[in-house]
């Protein structure tokens, strides 16, 4: 499935300047799309970014450094892109995390994740479906986690944001499910569930775990999995871009208000 079948779409994936986002950036651009980055970093790690999405084959690449905490910022950066044309493809990939019991959370921790987390998703989904429907085609995938499905100690607004990333999807889907046909290729509203990642983000609870069993890696990585992914292997940020492409195809047209996990069996136990 490495054809260009998104010769001539256009691509919005937030928090792209690293890891997964990154990733399904690349893998968009390599089938053909027009790629909007969005995220942090410094302009060093932005360029790279860029020049890596076009390096795969993007027909373009473009930086939107859209506060995704503010929604004018979010409007205004929708706004810009729809001056451009269409957006066929959102991937709300952006995501923050912090770790306290609820006693001990902070309030304003709790706002800014359930807003970059959440809120930021309704407000680009509010923004570009609209459009899709009316052109009978329009993907987009949300990047929630196994903790859309699942929950853990002192996680509360990040599991929250990810439960209501999941229900927000599964309304969204309803609601355009009868937009377009099969050979335009409908719209469509999914979420991923990623389970453990391999990005640099986590390399430092590897190296611990590693360092307990004499220095091996992978005896690190399955220590570290046990209490929650059975498959005891982590998935590469390039295995959840295969997954978003796959969603973005014209054949998963009545794939829709799904939560796919791709958890090692995480969310099987």
């Amino acid at each position: 499935m490495s054809d260009r079948f998104l010769a001539g779409r256009t691509a919005l994936v937030t928090g792209s300047t690293s890891g997964i986002g990154l990733a399904i950036a690349e893998a968009l651009g390599a089938a053909g799309a027009r790629v909007v980055v969005n995220g942090l970093g410094s302009a060093e790690q932005i360029e790279a970014a860029l020049a890596a999405v076009r390096a795969a084959g993007a027909e373009d690449a473009w930086l939107e450094a859209a506060d995704l905490s503010d929604p004018a910022a979010i409007e205004a950066m929708m706004q810009r892109l729809g001056e451009r044309g269409a957006v066929d493809i959102v991937v709300n990939c952006a995501g923050v995390q912090h770790t306290a019991p609820i006693g001990e959370m902070p309030a304003a921790t709790w706002d800014k994740l359930i807003a970059i987390n959440l809120s930021a998703a309704f407000h680009t989904m509010r923004l570009a479906l609209p459009g899709m429907v009316a052109r009978g085609f329009g993907r987009v995938v949300n990047i929630a986690s196994v903790h859309g499905l699942v929950a853990s100690v002192n996680k509360s607004p990040y599991v929250a944001s990810k439960f209501g990333l999941v229900g927000l999807s599964k309304v969204a889907a309803l609601e355009c499910a009868g937009a377009g046909s099969r050979d335009s290729g409908g719209v469509t509203v999914n979420c991923v569930c990623p389970g453990w990642v391999e990005t640099p983000l986590i390399e430092p609870q590897i190296a611990a775990r590693a360092a307990e069993h004499g220095g091996d890696r992978d005896a690190g990585v399955r220590a570290l999995l046990a209490e929650k992914q059975p498959s005891g292997r982590m998935s590469l940020p390039s295995d959840i871009a295969a997954t978003v492409l796959f969603l973005c195809r014209r054949e998963a047209h009545n794939l829709t208000g799904a939560a796919v996990p791709v958890d090692g069996g995480w969310t099987s136990q």
